[in-house]
């Protein structure tokens, strides 16, 4: 009976999704862990077979400074942002596109699913600009200093035509976070923002971004003060007060933003714990924080 009651439990959520784009950004712990990873493809793929349609976007951020180390280069991080030169950008490319997407989407499609790969390179899916030069202050002597980061981008536009051509035809689209400028130079972007962004530009109605963290916590420091249930307007006075902060912050503004441009909920959910995809979506108590309009 236990076993039935989850299912008559999923059921008004199988029906309330069924068509509907799910964008799943594969972070922190399922990315690094082996069984974490498999599980997680495999319940992407149950997604796919109960009728929703996910979307994948991946980051990388660790297996990129594994990759410089063991060729005698040292990362280098500007306020959380990774200065990436020229040869940087050819180890970025070769790790997100050449390791983790190929990885992903093999288990995907080991599992019973049919993915393809992507890069925001493809169809020119990802249109983006160089980002302007870092701003950062002394603070001993208050002065100011512009850092450039070298090829590293922000989004300028999106041409989500082969996500939809993909989607409608059965596939689960696995996108590595890379864009392309008008000159067809390639860019790093950051592999949230890119979660964000896709999620609003296809319509999605979730963004889900699974971490290392159990969701929105009260107190960072104490895993149970995790906030279920959020507004974007409570949300932005966390962020505003100091109370999300660190690696957390890019993650809560993708949501916000994303939010604010059409997503109906957005969801920060640990990726350490079994199955967290599907407890999230077909439980009425979910599994981490929740953001709603």
């Amino acid at each position: 009976m236990k076993t039935v009651n989850i299912l008559v439990e999923a059921l008004p959520y199988i029906k309330k999704f069924h068509k509907k784009k799910i964008m799943i950004k594969y972070g922190g712990h399922a990315m690094i862990d082996n069984a974490a990873m498999d599980s997680t493809a495999r319940d992407t793929v149950l997604l796919k077979y109960v009728g929703m349609e996910p979307v994948v976007v991946h980051g990388g951020g660790p297996e990129i400074s594994r990759a410089m180390n063991k060729m005698g280069k040292q990362p280098e991080f500007i306020e959380g942002l990774r200065v990436t030169d020229e040869e940087t950008m050819e180890i970025v490319k070769m790790v997100l596109v050449g390791k983790i997407n190929t990885s992903i989407v093999s288990r995907i499609c080991y599992h019973g699913g049919r993915a393809v790969g992507l890069s925001g390179k493809d169809s020119s899916l990802l249109l983006a600009r160089k980002k302007a030069p870092h701003v950062i202050r002394d603070d001993e002597t208050g002065e100011k200093r512009e850092i450039d980061l070298g090829l590293v981008g922000e989004i300028e536009s999106l041409d989500t035509g082969i996500i939809d051509m993909l989607t409608e035809n059965g596939y689960i689209p696995v996108i590595s976070p890379i864009g392309v400028d008008r000159n067809a130079n390639t860019l790093n972007l950051n592999a949230d923002t890119v979660a964000g962004e896709i999620a609003s530009g296809i319509g999605a109605e979730k963004l889900i971004v699974l971490t290392d963290v159990p969701g929105i916590l009260e107190d960072p420091s104490n895993p149970e003060t995790l906030i279920r249930r959020i507004s974007v307007d409570e949300l932005s006075d966390l962020v505003k007060s100091g109370v999300i902060e660190g690696g957390m912050l890019p993650k809560t503004l993708t949501c916000i933003k994303a939010i604010n441009e059409g997503v109906s909920s957005a969801h920060i959910i640990d990726g350490r714990v079994k199955h967290s995809l599907l407890l999230e979506i077909f439980t009425k108590k979910g599994i981490g924080t929740m953001i709603t309009g």
